[in-house]
């Protein structure tokens, strides 16, 4: 199919003359109009950031579920409606526009009030969310990635920053940013949008007091005017406080009562692939997280470090055609934090894979480590997973990084079935 041709007939020729030059505009134009626009209607709730999106994102769709609202999500995770959330197959956050419009009816379809979009700056900067009206706009915080993509900082970062000009322009929406005030690029995001609640654990309108961290999860208060919170969820380490603190603010921006955000986000158990512990039995313990970052990896290790009774084994790799920048990054704090790093695929894509490990192991070696001493490189993650679960014994903690929720894994043929915590369960059953 000829798009571009396609297009031209369908779209006033004012509209494709002012389009025509931004490429994947056109595309998304186009399955907006012959879809009938079918976001119209819908109040959005955008999050955007480099971690925490999806944890935000599902407190966020729970906390309004619980409170009796009809209430979609689209996310890396899942998609679906109140309680039937299909999982993400696709290896992306953001669909294309095609299935992102017919995702879009479905919504409207099932008569959906408010939609909670975890949106990616490649979303963004490609357009593929034109024509989806965001009332609400939401910074997790912003740091290291994407750059094989963006080039640049400022470029990914402007690309987030679309979101809220997008929310800006939504006369009708709440035209409304919650932005986490303890990032050093609050003020440019609070620049693009009309109407602004911060939060943070050291600043902003909402901060955290009186924080208590378990393995079962966060404990903290909240005081904002005469309204107090007693925040308590059941998911662990010290991110998810500014996770919730987002969720908290979006509750009261659109309204809802102290209780209500309270028990909405209470009720949120897990999400997939973060921070999932694997239980067999065994007398150690292995968790799947989905931390694929320098600033992920660090706060989860300074979280899982002090309260490792063993060892602490950390087994992941990097993406292929990634942001090869990030990879000795990774391997510095991993050799930093933990007492042997387990290296492996990924999704390899078409990058040499032994060049991926290589490039994460000056960071592991710069720490410290050495190589089939406490840093081994076994590429198959199954075996390498495997290879982790052999070498812990009472006590230690295995972390298992990058892939999380995903259902496939990618090597230079394309995509194989995977799922981690499966393959983590097995491990340990076959363990001997």
């Amino acid at each position: 199919m000829n798009m571009r041709k396609v297009v031209k007939k369908v779209i006033p020729a004012g509209l494709f003359a002012a389009i025509e030059p931004y490429g994947h505009l056109t595309e998304a134009v186009f399955f907006n109009v012959i879809n009938g626009f079918p976001a119209r209607g819908l109040k959005v709730i955008g999050v955007t950031g480099t971690n925490g999106k999806t944890t935000t994102a599902f407190l966020i769709h729970r906390m309004l579920h619980e409170s009796g609202y009809k209430v979609g999500l689209m996310s890396t995770v899942g998609w679906g409606v109140g309680s039937e959330i299909e999982p993400q197959l696709h290896h992306m956050t953001n669909v294309s526009s095609s299935e992102l419009m017919g995702r879009l009816k479905y919504m409207r379809r099932q008569k959906v009030e408010w939609l909670v979009l975890e949106t990616t700056s490649h979303a963004l900067a490609q357009h593929r969310v034109w024509g989806v009206p965001y009332s609400v706009a939401v910074l997790t915080n912003l740091t290291h990635e994407h750059l094989a993509y963006h080039r640049t900082f400022e470029r990914y970062r402007d690309a987030k920053r679309r979101m809220f000009k997008l929310a800006n322009r939504n006369k009708k929406g709440l035209r409304t940013g919650v932005i986490n005030a303890d990032d050093p690029n609050a003020g440019l995001f609070a620049s693009d949008i009309a109407n602004t609640v911060t939060y943070g654990v050291k600043s902003g309108d909402i901060r955290a007091v009186n924080v208590k961290l378990s393995p079962s999860g966060v404990e903290y208060d909240a005081k904002v005017g005469s309204d107090d919170y007693h925040i308590k969820t059941q998911l662990p380490g010290s991110f998810n406080v500014e996770n919730s603190l987002a969720a908290l603010s979006v509750g009261r921006v659109i309204g809802l009562t102290s209780q209500q955000i309270e028990q909405g986000i209470a009720a949120l158990p897990s999400v997939e692939g973060r921070m999932t512990r694997i239980d067999e039995g065994q007398d150690f313990d292995v968790i799947v997280d989905y931390a694929h970052s320098p600033d992920s990896y660090e706060k989860l290790f300074k979280d899982i470090k002090p309260v490792v009774k063993g060892k602490l084994i950390v087994l992941f790799g990097s993406l292929g055609g990634g942001d090869k920048g990030k990879r000795p990054l990774q391997g510095e704090l991993a050799g930093k934090y933990a007492d042997e790093v387990i290296l492996c695929e990924e999704d390899d894509r078409q990058e040499d894979p032994d060049q991926i490990v290589n490039d994460i192991a000056v960071g592991v070696t710069k720490a410290g480590k050495q190589r089939d001493k406490d840093l081994f490189f076994v590429h198959d993650r199954t075996e390498a997973i495997n290879f982790a679960v052999k070498r812990a014994n009472k006590g230690d903690t295995v972390l298992l990084l990058g892939k999380g929720h995903e259902k496939t894994i990618e090597d230079a043929d394309g995509e194989h079935p995977w799922d981690e915590i499966a393959t983590a369960h097995a491990a340990l059953k076959n363990r001997s």
